[in-house]
């Protein structure tokens, strides 16, 4: 069985950010889930953003004024090692736990699989693609023994 190099780099847009997302998921826990979702060598870059770091991304990169949970970049060159970046907002994640009822962490593992899927080139912009993405995360979450969150 072939061991893929994935390289991560954990980055926090403030100290605070770091205090308060080390103390729900260690490093190490954050890079285990890349890992596990990771299908080939692999060199990203995780950042912990708020508010107003994640709406100037999401209005220069996507046209939508307005932070959001998880926003990929990718960088790499097919037949290449992937190369991006996925940027995490930490309040929205903080505020959508709470607002659907889940922990942090299940929410916070989820969206880090779907960032890592879509660095991938998996989508969901019609429903086959968006039916096997769900179905790849379901089944790297239950690893984790994390609930499929589309129920």
């Amino acid at each position: 069985m072939k061991s893929n190099k994935v390289f991560i780099e954990i980055q926090f847009g403030t100290a605070k950010l770091e205090e308060s997302i080390n103390a729900i998921m260690s490093v190490a826990q954050l890079k285990k889930i890349l890992r596990m979702t990771i299908q080939n060598d692999a060199q990203l870059t995780l950042r912990f953003t708020g508010k107003a770091e994640s709406r100037k991304l999401n209005a220069a990169y996507r046209n939508k004024d307005y932070a959001t949970n998880i926003l990929t970049f990718n960088y790499h060159t097919p037949g290449q090692a992937l190369h991006s970046d996925l940027v995490i907002c930490w309040p929205i994640v903080v505020q959508e736990a709470k607002t659907q009822g889940k922990s942090i962490v299940d929410h916070l593992s989820h969206l880090l699989v779907h960032g890592a899927l879509h660095a991938q080139g998996f989508d969901h912009e019609d429903e086959i693609e968006a039916e096997a993405m769900e179905s790849l995360e379901v089944a790297i979450l239950q690893k984790l023994k994390i609930a499929n969150p589309y129920l």
